[in-house]
């Protein structure tokens, strides 16, 4: 069953950190199955608050995306998106 990685970024506070995290994070997907769906495009809120932007990822299955997020050199990428500013992730099982 797929499996989705969901970002939600809720505000960018330090652009040259994101900037680091872009140049770094294409590089994580190789060697792993991932179909990246959605990544920052225009949005449009329907309710609660908005957030600052959004990524989707696909993925085969959950184990796949956990893979990916757990792999050393996303994690290196993602230490700064860390610092780039607060996000909230999930990784959600499709149907």
């Amino acid at each position: 069953m797929p499996a989705y990685a969901v970002f939600i970024r809720e505000k960018l506070t330090d652009p040259a950190e994101f900037q680091k995290y872009s140049e770094l994070v294409g590089e994580t997907f190789k060697g792993f199955p991932a179909k990246i769906l959605a990544a920052y495009g225009k949005q449009e809120k329907l309710e609660g608050t908005e957030p600052d932007g959004v990524v989707i990822i696909e993925f085969p299955d959950a184990a796949s995306a956990r893979a990916w997020y757990e792999s050393p050199a996303y994690q290196k990428a993602a230490a700064h998106r860390w610092k780039a500013g607060p996000y909230n992730v999930v990784i959600v099982d499709g149907l």
